[in-house]
């Protein structure tokens, strides 16, 4: 991959994680660690703002990433095969972002507080 395309995902990776810790919002290890509770809470149909076919989408990016199977393999197109799996990472990363913070407010939101504890 050229230099100028690995200067260009980062900047793109930066941005988005600086944008999505701006004051008042959760911090990149909060989102990262919402995701499991998100994807639970998703499965036993607690949380139902996550729509089935955007969670397929997300397993669909990671079984892309994560294959040796690709659209545009690197040993063919060196600089097209890394820059499908660069842009499937950053579409990851900002939708995951995105969503769990939704999740996070969904929580705040649907969790009951007596006196500052939590409910059960």
């Amino acid at each position: 991959m050229r230099k100028s395309n690995r200067a260009a995902a980062g900047a793109a990776a930066w941005q988005m994680v600086h944008d999505g810790t701006k004051p008042g919002k959760p911090s990149v290890f909060a989102r990262a660690g919402a995701v499991p509770r998100m994807l639970g809470n998703r499965v036993r149909g607690q949380y139902t703002e996550l729509p089935a076919s955007r969670l397929v989408m997300f397993l669909v990016a990671i079984a892309y990433i994560v294959s040796p199977v690709d659209l545009v393999p690197e040993l063919l197109i060196p600089i097209l095969g890394f820059a499908d799996d660069i842009g499937v990472v950053i579409w990851l990363t900002s939708s995951l972002l995105g969503e769990t913070e939704r999740y996070l407010e969904w929580e705040q939101r649907s969790t009951p507080y007596v006196q500052g504890r939590v409910v059960d």
